[in-house]
Protein backbone atom coordinates (compact mmCIF):
# COMPACT_ATOMS: atom_id res chain seq x y z
CA UNK A 1 0.00 0.00 0.00
CA UNK A 2 1.22 4.01 -0.51
CA UNK A 3 0.01 7.11 0.70
CA UNK A 4 -1.69 7.93 -2.33
CA UNK A 5 -1.60 8.06 -6.59
CA UNK A 6 1.42 7.98 -8.51
CA UNK A 7 1.49 9.31 -12.15
CA UNK A 8 4.06 8.55 -14.48
CA UNK A 9 3.64 10.97 -17.46
CA UNK A 10 5.04 11.23 -20.75
CA UNK A 11 3.83 14.19 -22.77
CA UNK A 12 5.17 14.15 -26.39
CA UNK A 13 4.51 16.18 -29.37
CA UNK A 14 1.13 14.04 -30.40
CA UNK A 15 0.25 12.07 -27.71
CA UNK A 16 0.66 11.62 -24.15
CA UNK A 17 1.10 8.46 -21.96
CA UNK A 18 -0.16 8.05 -18.53
CA UNK A 19 0.63 5.16 -15.82
CA UNK A 20 -0.78 5.51 -12.70
CA UNK A 21 -0.06 3.32 -9.41
CA UNK A 22 -3.74 3.52 -7.05
CA UNK A 23 -2.83 3.46 -3.44
CA UNK A 24 -3.98 -0.34 -3.58
CA UNK A 25 -1.14 -1.19 -5.86
CA UNK A 26 -2.84 -1.83 -9.27
CA UNK A 27 -1.23 -0.64 -12.01
CA UNK A 28 -3.51 1.68 -14.96
CA UNK A 29 -2.70 3.49 -17.88
CA UNK A 30 -4.17 5.77 -20.37
CA UNK A 31 -3.13 7.51 -24.31
CA UNK A 32 -4.69 10.91 -25.08
CA UNK A 33 -3.64 13.36 -27.75
CA UNK A 34 -1.50 15.95 -26.24
CA UNK A 35 -3.47 18.91 -28.00
CA UNK A 36 -7.33 18.29 -27.82
CA UNK A 37 -8.94 22.26 -26.91
CA UNK A 38 -12.58 21.17 -27.41
CA UNK A 39 -12.56 18.40 -24.85
CA UNK A 40 -9.32 19.70 -22.33
CA UNK A 41 -7.13 22.39 -21.84
CA UNK A 42 -4.15 20.14 -20.61
CA UNK A 43 -3.78 16.31 -21.63
CA UNK A 44 -1.44 15.70 -18.37
CA UNK A 45 -4.18 16.93 -16.05
CA UNK A 46 -6.94 15.73 -18.18
CA UNK A 47 -5.44 11.96 -17.90
CA UNK A 48 -4.96 12.22 -14.27
CA UNK A 49 -8.67 13.38 -13.91
CA UNK A 50 -9.98 10.63 -16.08
CA UNK A 51 -7.55 7.61 -14.14
CA UNK A 52 -9.06 9.32 -10.92
CA UNK A 53 -12.53 9.11 -11.88
CA UNK A 54 -12.99 12.75 -12.01
CA UNK A 55 -14.14 14.75 -15.43
CA UNK A 56 -12.10 16.65 -17.44
CA UNK A 57 -13.08 20.32 -15.56
CA UNK A 58 -13.75 19.18 -11.86
CA UNK A 59 -10.94 20.26 -9.48
CA UNK A 60 -8.30 17.57 -8.27
CA UNK A 61 -9.03 17.37 -4.41
CA UNK A 62 -5.83 17.59 -1.85
CA UNK A 63 -4.72 14.33 -0.35
CA UNK A 64 -5.43 12.32 -3.70
CA UNK A 65 -1.71 12.53 -5.20
CA UNK A 66 1.40 11.65 -3.81
CA UNK A 67 3.64 12.38 -6.75
CA UNK A 68 3.89 12.92 -10.47
CA UNK A 69 6.85 12.72 -12.52
CA UNK A 70 6.75 14.03 -15.87
CA UNK A 71 9.27 14.01 -18.91
CA UNK A 72 7.80 16.30 -21.95
CA UNK A 73 8.83 17.38 -25.06
CA UNK A 74 7.72 20.91 -25.01
CA UNK A 75 11.21 22.31 -25.56
CA UNK A 76 12.38 19.53 -28.27
CA UNK A 77 9.61 20.73 -29.98
CA UNK A 78 9.89 24.44 -29.47
CA UNK A 79 13.16 23.75 -30.49
CA UNK A 80 13.00 21.79 -33.71
CA UNK A 81 10.13 24.15 -34.83
CA UNK A 82 11.80 27.19 -33.69
CA UNK A 83 8.78 28.33 -32.07
CA UNK A 84 10.82 29.52 -28.91
CA UNK A 85 10.89 33.28 -27.24
CA UNK A 86 12.44 36.23 -29.46
CA UNK A 87 15.85 36.43 -27.81
CA UNK A 88 17.86 39.74 -27.35
CA UNK A 89 21.79 38.99 -27.16
CA UNK A 90 23.79 40.82 -25.27
CA UNK A 91 27.52 40.06 -25.56
CA UNK A 92 31.19 42.38 -25.97
CA UNK A 93 31.56 44.94 -28.38
CA UNK A 94 33.03 43.72 -31.35
CA UNK A 95 31.57 40.12 -31.07
CA UNK A 96 27.87 40.74 -32.36
CA UNK A 97 28.32 38.40 -35.33
CA UNK A 98 30.14 35.24 -33.48
CA UNK A 99 27.58 32.99 -33.07
CA UNK A 100 27.08 33.71 -37.13
CA UNK A 101 30.39 32.72 -37.90
CA UNK A 102 30.63 30.24 -35.42
CA UNK A 103 33.55 27.33 -35.48
CA UNK A 104 34.20 26.84 -39.21
CA UNK A 105 32.43 23.41 -38.54
CA UNK A 106 30.99 21.97 -41.91
CA UNK A 107 29.37 18.63 -41.35
CA UNK A 108 28.92 18.11 -44.77
CA UNK A 109 32.74 18.97 -46.04
CA UNK A 110 32.31 18.80 -49.71
CA UNK A 111 28.75 20.67 -49.71
CA UNK A 112 28.97 23.55 -52.06
CA UNK A 113 25.42 24.62 -50.91
CA UNK A 114 26.21 25.80 -47.37
CA UNK A 115 23.19 25.85 -45.53
CA UNK A 116 22.99 26.58 -41.86
CA UNK A 117 20.54 26.78 -39.25
CA UNK A 118 18.80 30.24 -38.63
CA UNK A 119 20.18 31.63 -35.09
CA UNK A 120 17.83 31.55 -32.42
CA UNK A 121 18.09 34.96 -31.24
CA UNK A 122 16.03 37.81 -33.11
CA UNK A 123 19.09 41.00 -32.37
CA UNK A 124 22.44 41.73 -30.64
CA UNK A 125 23.00 44.93 -28.46
CA UNK A 126 26.93 45.22 -27.64
CA UNK A 127 27.94 46.40 -24.79
CA UNK A 128 31.17 48.34 -24.03
CA UNK A 129 33.19 45.89 -21.74
CA UNK A 130 36.00 43.68 -21.34
CA UNK A 131 37.49 40.83 -19.40
CA UNK A 132 40.92 39.33 -19.92
CA UNK A 133 41.27 35.65 -19.59
CA UNK A 134 42.78 35.87 -16.42
CA UNK A 135 39.65 37.63 -15.20
CA UNK A 136 40.94 40.82 -14.89
CA UNK A 137 38.93 43.97 -15.98
CA UNK A 138 40.18 46.17 -19.12
CA UNK A 139 37.47 48.09 -19.78
CA UNK A 140 34.52 48.54 -16.94
CA UNK A 141 31.07 47.92 -18.10
CA UNK A 142 29.24 50.74 -19.78
CA UNK A 143 26.16 50.26 -17.46
CA UNK A 144 24.41 54.08 -19.25
CA UNK A 145 24.57 52.69 -23.01
CA UNK A 146 23.42 48.98 -21.82
CA UNK A 147 20.49 50.80 -20.23
CA UNK A 148 19.21 52.80 -23.21
CA UNK A 149 19.93 49.54 -25.64
CA UNK A 150 17.57 47.30 -23.47
CA UNK A 151 15.59 49.84 -22.66
CA UNK A 152 15.19 50.47 -26.69
CA UNK A 153 15.02 46.40 -26.84
CA UNK A 154 12.22 45.95 -24.26
CA UNK A 155 10.18 49.00 -26.32
CA UNK A 156 10.27 46.95 -29.07
CA UNK A 157 8.31 43.78 -27.58
CA UNK A 158 11.13 41.55 -26.19
CA UNK A 159 10.94 40.52 -23.12
CA UNK A 160 13.50 37.22 -23.16
CA UNK A 161 17.43 38.34 -23.33
CA UNK A 162 20.41 36.23 -23.58
CA UNK A 163 24.03 37.81 -21.88
CA UNK A 164 27.44 36.23 -23.09
CA UNK A 165 30.32 38.76 -22.02
CA UNK A 166 34.25 37.42 -23.13
CA UNK A 167 35.79 35.29 -20.23
CA UNK A 168 32.73 35.36 -17.69
CA UNK A 169 33.66 31.97 -16.55
CA UNK A 170 36.61 33.40 -14.99
CA UNK A 171 34.91 36.71 -13.76
CA UNK A 172 31.48 36.54 -14.19
CA UNK A 173 30.90 40.21 -12.58
CA UNK A 174 29.54 42.31 -15.60
CA UNK A 175 27.49 39.47 -16.45
CA UNK A 176 25.98 39.55 -13.46
CA UNK A 177 25.82 43.29 -13.31
CA UNK A 178 24.27 43.52 -16.99
CA UNK A 179 21.59 40.62 -15.59
CA UNK A 180 20.33 43.52 -13.06
CA UNK A 181 20.35 45.91 -15.54
CA UNK A 182 17.76 43.62 -17.88
CA UNK A 183 15.67 42.90 -14.76
CA UNK A 184 15.43 46.80 -13.90
CA UNK A 185 14.84 46.95 -17.43
CA UNK A 186 11.50 44.75 -17.96
CA UNK A 187 13.05 41.48 -18.75
CA UNK A 188 11.15 38.41 -17.84
CA UNK A 189 14.06 35.76 -19.05
CA UNK A 190 17.64 36.28 -18.66
CA UNK A 191 20.15 33.88 -18.98
CA UNK A 192 23.49 34.22 -17.91
CA UNK A 193 25.96 32.38 -19.89
CA UNK A 194 28.50 31.59 -16.63
CA UNK A 195 25.35 30.32 -15.17
CA UNK A 196 23.91 28.10 -17.84
CA UNK A 197 27.16 26.77 -18.76
CA UNK A 198 30.04 28.03 -16.94
CA UNK A 199 33.18 26.39 -19.04
CA UNK A 200 35.53 28.09 -21.26
CA UNK A 201 34.90 28.80 -24.75
CA UNK A 202 33.04 31.60 -25.68
CA UNK A 203 31.33 30.28 -28.90
CA UNK A 204 29.31 27.54 -27.22
CA UNK A 205 28.65 29.27 -24.09
CA UNK A 206 27.27 31.87 -25.75
CA UNK A 207 24.60 29.23 -28.00
CA UNK A 208 23.78 27.44 -24.45
CA UNK A 209 22.67 31.05 -23.21
CA UNK A 210 20.87 31.40 -26.37
CA UNK A 211 19.05 28.54 -26.38
CA UNK A 212 18.45 28.65 -22.93
CA UNK A 213 16.34 31.68 -23.07
CA UNK A 214 14.69 30.78 -26.03
CA UNK A 215 13.34 27.74 -24.38
CA UNK A 216 12.72 28.41 -20.60
CA UNK A 217 9.88 30.64 -21.52
CA UNK A 218 7.85 28.15 -22.84
CA UNK A 219 8.75 25.72 -20.72
CA UNK A 220 8.19 27.40 -17.52
CA UNK A 221 4.73 28.51 -19.10
CA UNK A 222 3.86 24.79 -18.97
CA UNK A 223 5.08 23.66 -16.01
CA UNK A 224 3.01 26.35 -13.99
CA UNK A 225 0.24 25.27 -16.09
CA UNK A 226 0.12 21.43 -15.05
CA UNK A 227 1.50 22.55 -11.20
CA UNK A 228 -1.69 25.25 -10.78
CA UNK A 229 -4.13 22.69 -11.69
CA UNK A 230 -2.47 20.08 -9.21
CA UNK A 231 -3.43 20.47 -5.46
CA UNK A 232 -0.62 22.04 -3.52
CA UNK A 233 0.38 18.15 -1.69
CA UNK A 234 1.19 16.54 -4.84
CA UNK A 235 5.19 16.50 -5.56
CA UNK A 236 5.61 17.38 -9.24
CA UNK A 237 8.88 16.65 -10.57
CA UNK A 238 10.17 16.90 -14.51
CA UNK A 239 12.72 14.65 -15.99
CA UNK A 240 15.65 16.49 -17.29
CA UNK A 241 17.97 16.02 -19.95
CA UNK A 242 20.72 14.10 -18.25
CA UNK A 243 18.34 11.59 -17.03
CA UNK A 244 17.80 13.18 -13.73
CA UNK A 245 14.54 14.23 -12.06
CA UNK A 246 14.15 18.07 -10.38
CA UNK A 247 11.65 19.82 -9.14
CA UNK A 248 8.86 22.36 -11.32
CA UNK A 249 10.48 25.53 -9.83
CA UNK A 250 13.82 24.47 -11.26
CA UNK A 251 12.99 23.08 -14.29
CA UNK A 252 14.53 25.07 -17.40
CA UNK A 253 14.83 25.73 -21.18
CA UNK A 254 18.45 24.19 -21.41
CA UNK A 255 18.05 21.34 -19.32
CA UNK A 256 14.68 20.36 -21.15
CA UNK A 257 15.67 19.68 -24.69
CA UNK A 258 16.13 15.76 -23.80
CA UNK A 259 12.94 15.35 -20.78
CA UNK A 260 10.94 13.44 -23.19
CA UNK A 261 13.44 11.03 -25.06
CA UNK A 262 16.04 10.63 -21.56
CA UNK A 263 12.66 9.07 -20.25
CA UNK A 264 12.86 6.57 -22.93
CA UNK A 265 16.29 5.93 -22.75
CA UNK A 266 16.18 4.85 -18.93
CA UNK A 267 12.99 3.04 -19.12
CA UNK A 268 14.46 0.60 -22.71
CA UNK A 269 18.00 0.23 -20.02
CA UNK A 270 15.73 -0.74 -17.17
CA UNK A 271 13.68 -3.23 -18.70
CA UNK A 272 16.13 -4.39 -20.98
CA UNK A 273 18.32 -5.30 -17.83
CA UNK A 274 15.52 -7.08 -16.14
CA UNK A 275 15.10 -9.26 -19.28
CA UNK A 276 18.69 -9.95 -19.23
CA UNK A 277 19.95 -7.92 -21.50
CA UNK A 278 23.08 -5.32 -21.38
CA UNK A 279 23.67 -4.10 -24.78
CA UNK A 280 20.63 -2.10 -25.97
CA UNK A 281 19.72 -0.01 -29.14
CA UNK A 282 16.54 2.49 -28.47
CA UNK A 283 14.65 3.83 -31.41
CA UNK A 284 11.91 5.91 -29.60
CA UNK A 285 9.37 7.35 -33.17
CA UNK A 286 7.19 9.60 -32.05
CA UNK A 287 4.70 12.44 -33.50
CA UNK A 288 7.04 14.58 -34.41
CA UNK A 289 11.05 13.50 -33.78
CA UNK A 290 12.83 9.89 -33.49
CA UNK A 291 14.87 9.37 -30.79
CA UNK A 292 17.94 6.62 -31.53
CA UNK A 293 20.23 5.44 -28.14
CA UNK A 294 22.38 3.17 -27.00
CA UNK A 295 22.95 1.28 -23.60
CA UNK A 296 25.59 -0.83 -22.86
CA UNK A 297 25.57 -1.40 -19.40
CA UNK A 298 26.28 2.05 -18.19
CA UNK A 299 24.76 5.87 -19.78
CA UNK A 300 26.29 7.01 -22.06
CA UNK A 301 26.51 11.09 -21.66
CA UNK A 302 28.02 14.22 -23.90
CA UNK A 303 28.46 18.05 -22.63
CA UNK A 304 28.35 19.26 -26.38
CA UNK A 305 25.44 18.33 -28.25
CA UNK A 306 24.05 19.38 -31.56
CA UNK A 307 19.92 19.31 -31.89
CA UNK A 308 18.61 20.50 -34.97
CA UNK A 309 21.79 22.33 -35.79
CA UNK A 310 22.18 23.90 -32.17
CA UNK A 311 24.91 23.37 -30.22
CA UNK A 312 23.87 22.72 -26.08
CA UNK A 313 26.72 22.30 -23.64
CA UNK A 314 25.07 20.65 -21.10
CA UNK A 315 25.33 17.27 -19.30
CA UNK A 316 22.66 14.92 -21.56
CA UNK A 317 22.35 11.36 -22.00
CA UNK A 318 23.38 10.10 -25.34
CA UNK A 319 20.36 10.57 -27.54
CA UNK A 320 20.13 11.25 -31.15
CA UNK A 321 17.17 13.83 -32.56
CA UNK A 322 15.72 13.80 -36.27
CA UNK A 323 12.61 16.13 -36.66
CA UNK A 324 11.22 12.80 -38.53
CA UNK A 325 8.27 11.09 -37.28
CA UNK A 326 5.04 9.46 -37.23
CA UNK A 327 3.58 12.80 -37.93
CA UNK A 328 5.56 14.30 -40.45
CA UNK A 329 3.73 16.18 -43.27
CA UNK A 330 4.04 14.14 -46.73
CA UNK A 331 4.30 16.65 -49.92
CA UNK A 332 4.54 15.53 -53.59
CA UNK A 333 7.25 17.30 -55.77
CA UNK A 334 5.70 15.67 -58.95
CA UNK A 335 8.23 12.64 -58.66
CA UNK A 336 7.93 11.74 -55.14
CA UNK A 337 6.51 12.02 -51.93
CA UNK A 338 9.09 14.12 -49.19
CA UNK A 339 8.57 13.46 -45.66
CA UNK A 340 8.96 16.28 -43.60
CA UNK A 341 10.37 18.22 -41.65
CA UNK A 342 7.08 19.97 -40.66
CA UNK A 343 4.45 17.69 -38.34
CA UNK A 344 0.94 17.88 -38.31
CA UNK A 345 1.12 16.69 -34.33
CA UNK A 346 -1.97 16.38 -32.50
CA UNK A 347 -4.18 19.31 -33.78
CA UNK A 348 -5.33 18.71 -36.42
CA UNK A 349 -2.47 15.40 -36.66
CA UNK A 350 -2.33 13.33 -39.31
CA UNK A 351 -5.24 13.11 -41.77
CA UNK A 352 -6.81 9.75 -40.22
CA UNK A 353 -7.03 11.76 -36.73
CA UNK A 354 -10.46 13.23 -37.87
CA UNK A 355 -9.36 16.78 -37.53
CA UNK A 356 -9.00 17.71 -41.25
CA UNK A 357 -4.76 17.58 -40.98
CA UNK A 358 -2.95 16.41 -44.03
CA UNK A 359 -1.11 13.52 -45.25
CA UNK A 360 1.53 12.18 -43.11
CA UNK A 361 3.90 9.25 -42.19
CA UNK A 362 1.30 7.46 -40.22
CA UNK A 363 -1.60 7.72 -42.88
CA UNK A 364 1.27 5.91 -45.50
CA UNK A 365 1.29 3.33 -43.11
CA UNK A 366 -2.09 3.24 -42.08
CA UNK A 367 -3.15 2.85 -45.61
CA UNK A 368 -0.48 0.30 -46.36
CA UNK A 369 -1.81 -2.22 -43.66
CA UNK A 370 1.31 -1.19 -41.40
CA UNK A 371 -0.69 0.19 -38.77
CA UNK A 372 -4.19 -1.73 -37.20
CA UNK A 373 -7.06 0.69 -36.70
CA UNK A 374 -8.37 -1.79 -34.71
CA UNK A 375 -5.07 -1.96 -31.82
CA UNK A 376 -4.87 2.12 -31.99
CA UNK A 377 -6.38 3.76 -29.31
CA UNK A 378 -9.72 5.35 -30.42
CA UNK A 379 -9.65 9.03 -28.96
CA UNK A 380 -9.67 11.07 -32.07
CA UNK A 381 -13.16 13.28 -33.42
CA UNK A 382 -14.95 15.98 -32.07
CA UNK A 383 -15.96 13.58 -28.93
CA UNK A 384 -12.59 12.39 -28.75
CA UNK A 385 -14.23 8.62 -28.64
CA UNK A 386 -13.36 7.63 -32.87
CA UNK A 387 -11.37 5.34 -34.31
CA UNK A 388 -8.55 6.11 -37.08
CA UNK A 389 -9.87 7.14 -40.27
CA UNK A 390 -8.42 5.05 -43.16
CA UNK A 391 -11.35 6.38 -45.80
CA UNK A 392 -10.20 9.70 -45.05
CA UNK A 393 -6.87 8.77 -46.05
CA UNK A 394 -7.79 6.62 -48.88
CA UNK A 395 -9.87 9.68 -50.61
Amino acid sequence: MISGWQFWIDRGGTFTDIVARAPDGRLIQTKLLSENPQQFADTAIAGIRLLLGLTYDQLIPAGLIESVKMGTTVGTNTLLTHSGEPVVLVTTAGFADALEIGDQARPDIFALDIRKPAPLYADVVEANERINVEGVVLQPLDLERLRNDLTTARAQGYTACAIAFLHSWKNPAHELAAGELARATGFHQISLSHQTSPLIKFVPRTETAVLDATLSPPVRRYTKQVAAALPVDAHLEFMQSNGGLCAAADFQGKDSVLSGPAGGLIGMAKIGQAAGFNKLIGFDMGGTSTDVSLFSGEFERSLDTRIAGHRIRVPMLGVHTVAAGGGSILHFDGERLHAGPASAGSLPGPASYRHGGPLTVTDANLLLGRLQPDCFPAVFGPDGKQPLDRAAVRA
